[in-house]
């Protein structure tokens, strides 16, 4: 099974890297990171760097895409190369997956239109824009798409694709063998549970955070 993870200037890592601990785990498959240009992706915080061994073409009708989200969604959301491989690559994909933000460039390339979809709680809103009906929830499955909320929610959803993929004992398997058995230190984890005030104070940061 070959599974496309797209890369780009300025991607969240952990949007990345959390699906493919999952789904690089499962038999027979074969992740690849695929960018318009090959070669060496800077994550949104700039200290990170990881590379992009093929190119759209190469990887044109990959049985999984997935589409990490960061602050360079942005600067793509009209880029016809990205979303024209996007369109091509599901129509034939088993699965169209997207972290965080990455679920823009789906509504973007009109594969979110009428279905439900989730984002990054500072984003959902945004959905609406490309005819998505958005939802709050961790990860939202409509048919072969599967879209999960921010960052580390992708690990959810790489779980679930697994189960979908390979069945529940070899996802359960994958997650206990990555030991994902998630303890945070604070139950501020959704604007649903944390205070107004440090949701105000992390909206303002993100209003702040230069797009380029």
């Amino acid at each position: 099974m070959e599974i496309a993870v797209f890369l780009y200037e300025r991607f969240t890592a952990l949007d990345a890297v959390g699906p493919y601990e999952v789904l690089s785990r499962l038999p027979g498959a074969t992740v690849r990171f695929v960018a318009v240009e090959p070669g060496p992706k800077r994550t949104e915080t700039e200290s990170l760097v990881m590379v992009a061994e093929h190119s759209l073409d190469e990887v044109a009708r990959p049985e999984v895409v997935m589409v990490p989200g960061g602050f360079g969604t942005r600067a793509l959301l009209t880029d016809e190369t990205v979303l024209g491989w996007l369109r091509r690559a599901h129509e034939s994909s088993e699965w169209t997956t997207s972290v965080c933000t990455g679920s823009l460039l789906l509504g973007a390339a009109g594969i979110l239109d009428g279905l439900e979809a989730t984002t990054h709680w500072l984003e959902l809103e945004t959905l609406r824009h490309f005819g998505a009906r958005p939802t709050s929830r961790r990860v939202v499955e409509q048919g072969k798409v599967i879209t999960a909320a921010g960052v580390s929610s992708g690990i959810d959803m790489g779980l679930r694709l697994a189960a979908h993929i390979a069945g529940d004992d070899v996802a359960k398997g994958i997650q206990l063998g990555i030991e994902y058995d998630p303890e945070p230190p604070f139950d501020v984890g959704s604007p649903a549970k944390a205070p107004a005030e440090l949701v105000d104070a992390v909206r303002a940061m993100a209003r702040a955070r230069p797009v380029r």
